[in-house]
């Protein structure tokens, strides 16, 4: 699907699955329908590239965050611009609290400005749209003004929020006081570019300029596996069907010597999650691979490159079957009992089952 004309810097579902969000370097935000890869719309207002999107979990409101210096609300489904939050520098994060009323903005250093984070009250029944929101906390680094964060998260039951660095280290802040409760300083070594949680936020996944993915464990922000590419990984997602793991990213064009979508390593790679065994490959697109998603259902997954082209993939039943007939390597099953990753699925899925949830899968994805 191509419906920018610079390269793609996130794809997000909705909750539902059946809807599709985009933004991109051109400045243009879109929504697809799933189902047909048709373009409904697009949200037009920044004047700068679009870095980060959220959608609330009733599919009513849509949160962006741009170079522009702004962040903008908008309502998804009629497009409609809710608000402007002014701030003080590019934003490349923003994030909805759990229950939408508050939400965070990124505002990296610009000029004199350094880099902070606002928490923002958020009043959509207002009448004027300088009323809808209210800054309630600014998170700053005196200590460290140059530093810039790269990524923002809201931790469970908002309690906290989970900061990434340009630096490769993450943040874990209080999201009443802005205190810091922990720094994480040798999980990457480089900027991080992408944190993305699992369905009940109990694990997540980085993504870093290092060449490396990781596994975390939410509850203590213990790191649960590693996931080692021989290229900058800038995107990383977590199946909801599968034990699995999808990350991509690719060499820089500027490097690549040739334009085959293998030369630069153009491809997005599953692994096991508990193993962290590689069992395949995708490719598709012609440049890096700059975001990838899971559909919330697991039997697809959306993809934007830095050739400007979006991809719906679809996973046939054979999907299911990936890597179950791999021989396991003795010395990474040990390290995965001695771990208790193994019990620790085991009891995520013995609670699946307890609560009958049943997987659904879409009727049909579009490949562009």
């Amino acid at each position: 699907m191509n419906g920018h004309t610079r390269p793609l810097t996130v794809v997000k579902y909705n909750y539902e699955g059946d809807l599709l969000v985009t933004a991109g370097k051109d400045s243009t935000i879109n929504l697809w329908v799933v189902s047909s890869g048709e373009l409904v719309g697009s949200f037009d207002g920044h004047n700068g590239a679009v870095y980060s999107i959220d959608i609330t979990r009733d599919s009513k409101y849509l949160l962006s965050g741009s170079a522009d210096n702004t962040a903008k609300v908008w309502e998804l489904l009629t497009g409609k611009l809710v608000a402007t939050i002014p701030l003080r520098g590019p934003s490349h994060g923003v994030a909805w609290a759990e229950g939408e009323k508050k939400f965070a903005a990124l505002s990296n250093k610009f000029m004199s400005h350094s880099a902070q984070v606002g928490i923002y009250d958020f009043f959509p029944e207002a009448e004027r749209a300088e009323d809808r929101f209210s800054l309630s906390l600014t998170i700053q680094d005196p200590a460290n003004p140059a530093r810039n964060y790269c990524q923002v998260a809201w931790m469970p039951l908002n309690e906290n929020l989970l900061l990434a660095l340009d630096d490769g280290m993450f943040r874990l802040v209080d999201a009443q006081t802005g205190a810091v409760r922990r720094e994480i300083k040798d999980a990457h070594s480089e900027s991080i570019t992408c944190m993305s949680f699992n369905d009940t936020k109990t694990m997540m996944i980085s993504s870093s300029k290092d060449k490396t993915a990781i596994l975390w464990d939410v509850k203590d922000m213990s790191i649960r596996n590693r996931y080692t590419a021989d290229v900058p990984v800038n995107a990383a997602s977590i199946s909801p069907l599968r034990e699995h793991v999808i990350i991509g990213g690719g060499q820089d064009a500027m490097d690549v010597t040739t334009t085959a979508a293998g030369a630069g390593k153009f491809e997005t790679r599953f692994h096991d999650m508990v193993l962290g065994t590689e069992l395949g490959r995708v490719k598709g697109h012609f440049g890096p691979i700059n975001t990838l998603a899971f559909s919330p259902d697991g039997w697809g997954y959306a993809s934007g490159g830095e050739d400007g082209f979006i991809r719906l993939h679809k996973l046939d039943p054979e999907y299911l079957k990936l890597g179950e007939d791999d021989d396991l390597d003795d010395d990474v099953l040990t390290r995965a009992l001695e771990d208790g990753l193994f019990d620790q699925l085991e009891e995520e899925e013995r609670q699946e089952n307890s609560s009958g949830k049943e997987v659904v899968p879409s009727s049909h994805a579009v490949k562009a």
